[in-house]
């Protein structure tokens, strides 16, 4: 088998699947095939995939979306476009979102050899990435998360330290894990410590480490999570949590870069970086004095913002789906689509628990469908109360994206309605809908909307 040799054939026509297998394989490189782009996006998350060959008209999930989903995913992965001719101009403009070539239908044996090995030697110039052992999955096409990636690379080389912000389930820790996958640290260790779950008086021994004997119970030298980051990445998750006195300790290690151990007497000099998330306003905590202003400082060199669910509504069926054929291949079940009034359904809820919560969601209704569909009744979404009238925005956001938080925050309280939002703003009915088009949210028409032909 040939260095790199794991390709990816995705069509959803079984005869062109085999066809493409038989070539490939015959080429000496190891072949896998997926019927659909949710089936593709599961195998580029499990196995090493250099190359993705897909056909660009397939139901559900098109070779557009498959393309940017897998770049998503794994960066560096080279996927060529599988066309007729009569969708050249397609071809082309997957090209432009990063496609490597595309295939002409019908096409020759020779053909399909030059194209893989120029795919080849574009994914290994002369070793893997080492991103690539740990690909992550982070499946999205809203526009605002795609820009986070993007921004994920330039942090990742930074070496600086990191604060990620957002509600509960965003999926903190996943980008925490890909920035380190994508950093030159990706083969040193990435070190997890939630500061939330460790009594007060188990932190220190636990990010420092102790000697023996240093305390009832320490009966041997204790490697703590900071000097086990060496050379790599610790993720402090839940910082807020800390305990106040404890920040100083925490400070101290990291603008000298050492540590001693708890009953130690010997500085050890550690090299790690630091990536702290958070589901509060750290500034709010500052002013209360419950989170020191010179750690803050110290940690939120690169700070990022993660958007609940709710403000990510056009993720939630790419999501839905992608959890639906992740939990029936665990399962061993065979769901193969979602009703269009469950994707509706999953798209009005608001998800306070945000993207955990709709997985679980999913994961239950798999484990409780009967047949090959998810429908409603499978659902099972409890009802929630309103939402907070209150919204926080952390210093350092756009005003474009205080703007945006606040005429959603506020349609949701007033349940969609925009006459009533509107005279809460100060704004024009008009204006509304004007704004809710630039964020990419359908509209309903003029008559569904009660009271909304007033714009003056």
């Amino acid at each position: 088998m040939l260095m790199g040799g794991q390709i990816l054939v995705v069509d959803d026509e079984p005869l062109m699947c085999r066809s493409l297998s038989e070539v490939i394989s015959r080429a000496g490189y190891e072949v896998f095939t997926a019927s659909n782009g949710f089936e593709a996006l599961e195998f580029i998350q499990q196995e090493q995939i250099s190359v993705v060959i897909t056909d660009i008209n397939m139901p559900k999930m098109d070779g557009i979306e498959v393309l940017k989903q897998a770049k998503a995913i794994c960066p560096n992965i080279s996927v060529i476009i599988l066309t007729g001719f009569a969708t050249i101009d397609s071809a082309v403009e997957a090209m432009r979102n990063g496609a490597l070539d595309y295939i002409t239908k019908p096409f020759s044996p020779s053909k399909i050899k030059s194209v893989i090995e120029k795919a080849i030697s574009n994914v290994y110039p002369e070793q893997p990435v080492p991103y690539q052992q740990h690909p992550q999955s982070i499946v999205t096409a809203n526009i605002q998360m795609l820009e986070i990636m993007e921004k994920l690379k330039l942090i990742a080389q930074s070496d600086s330290n990191v604060l990620i912000q957002g509600e509960s389930g965003t999926g903190k820790e996943l980008i925490a894990r890909t920035i380190h996958n994508y950093s030159r640290r990706a083969n040193g260790n990435y070190v997890a410590v939630n500061c939330a779950a460790l009594p007060e008086g188990v932190l220190e021994s636990e990010l420092f480490g102790h000697e023996k004997g240093s305390f009832t119970g320490a009966i041997g030298r204790r490697i703590g999570k900071i000097e086990y980051a060496h050379g790599g990445t610790l993720l402090l998750d839940e910082i807020s949590e800390m305990p106040k006195h404890f920040q100083a300790k925490l400070l101290r290690a990291i603008q000298e870069k050492e540590i001693t151990r708890v009953g130690g007497n010997q500085p050890i000099k550690v090299d790690v970086r630091i990536i702290a998330t958070t589901n509060k306003n750290l500034i709010e905590e500052v002013d209360k004095g419950t989170f020191r202003e010179d750690l803050f400082y110290r940690l939120c060199v690169v700070p990022i913002f993660l958007p609940p669910l709710r403000e990510r509504r056009d993720d939630i069926p790419i999501l839905a789906q992608y959890f639906a054929q992740k939990c029936s291949a665990r399962m061993g079940k065979r769901i193969s689509a979602i009703s269009q009034e469950t994707l509706e359904l999953l798209k009005e809820y608001p998800w306070p628990g945000n993207i955990r919560e709709l997985e679980n969601t999913i994961e239950r209704a798999v484990a409780l469908s009967t047949n090959s569909n998810i429908s409603t009744s499978d659902l099972f979404l409890t009802p929630r109360k309103k939402l907070s009238k209150y919204i926080s925005l952390e210093v350092g956001i756009s005003l474009e994206y205080a703007e945006r938080e606040l005429i959603l925050r506020t349609l949701e309280e007033v349940n969609g309605n925009k006459q009533k939002a509107a005279e809460i703003l100060g704004i024009t009915t008009k204006t509304i809908r004007s704004k809710l088009r630039q964020y990419g949210y359908e509209q309903k028409s003029d008559d569904e909307d009660s009271n909304s032909c007033n714009d003056e």
